[in-house]
């Protein structure tokens, strides 16, 4: 049995464990930043830098302007990032629109209709996700190319809007705490099954749909391999393939290819910063219900 001796003496104990701990939490947090934001801040650095600083200086060596923006000039005009900027803006379109309805449409079969051979449908189509994709790119492809669809913006669009489980899971989780009495109701006054998506349960996926438009869209914005393979005319680069053009002309500027590093990050950090409580909201909300 536990006495007043023993009870002090596990709280003098933790006691002096307590700073320990905080102090290991903190180093954590600090080692963990130091990671993510010091590839960053090398890349903000030499995209300031001039092409001599680059041959003379370190990595971690400062730039003489912090105002030198030429180098943003010339990757913005020369890796005709706005023309990526518009090809990326029209992908993101189409395919968070086709993820979003598609997503919510299958979530809302599943959760909400019981029919035959359902949990094998189901079982199917999980299986089919996990089966790495690099493996079945030769058949789309060939099935891509078949359909005349190969180097135009509606190859990736298309490969994009396919079933995304993620977004299946998600909008499943929020469709679950939807009670089943408001179907019913709708029903009573007279709704089917599509109205009762559209008027019930779609407005009510706010929350959900924040969500997978945030993950989908960072998804495909920074997606490379899609794209470059799908769209090789310079015409239809997107964001991430216009900075591999850096690779050529600009192959040993690293000042260059670093502004244009820069300008890919900007809108998906911005954006991220502006909606990261739609994420954290989402995903709490949903596992929740």
């Amino acid at each position: 049995m536990s006495t007043r001796a023993d009870f002090d003496r596990r709280e003098r104990r933790a006691a002096l464990l307590r700073p320990v701990a905080v102090f290991l939490k903190y180093l954590s947090l600090v080692a963990a930043s130091v990671v993510v934001l010091l590839p960053l801040v090398t890349i903000f650095l030499t995209s300031l830098k001039t092409e001599r600083e680059m041959a003379a200086g370190g990595t971690f060596s400062l730039p003489g302007d912090w105002f030198n923006f030429a180098n943003y000039a010339t990757a913005f005009t020369k890796g005709q990032m706005l023309a990526a900027f518009g090809n990326t803006a029209i992908i993101l379109l189409f395919s968070i629109s086709g993820t979003v309805v598609i997503g919510s449409m299958a979530a809302y079969a599943i959760e909400r209709f019981t029919f035959r051979f359902k949990r094998l449908v189901v079982a199917a189509f999980l299986t089919a996700t996990l089966v790495p994709a690099v493996t079945t790119q030769v058949a789309t492809f060939k099935v891509v190319d078949a359909l005349g669809l190969f180097d135009t913006r509606w190859a990736p669009i298309l490969l994009y809007m396919g079933t995304d489980i993620v977004a299946i899971y998600i909008f499943q989780q929020f469709i679950r705490g939807i009670p089943v009495s408001l179907d019913e109701a709708a029903r009573i006054d007279g709704a089917g099954s599509f109205k009762i998506y559209r008027t019930v349960i779609f407005p009510l996926l706010k929350p959900a749909i924040a969500t997978v438009v945030i993950i989908k869209g960072i998804t495909v914005y920074n997606d490379f391999y899609i794209p470059f393979l799908y769209n090789p005319s310079p015409e239809l680069g997107t964001i991430s393939t216009s900075l591999f053009r850096f690779k050529g002309p600009f192959g040993a500027h690293w000042e260059t290819i670093s502004a244009g590093a820069v300008l890919v990050i900007v809108p998906t950090l911005v954006l991220f910063l502006l909606l990261q409580r739609f994420i954290y909201n989402g995903f709490t909300a949903g596992a929740a219900k």
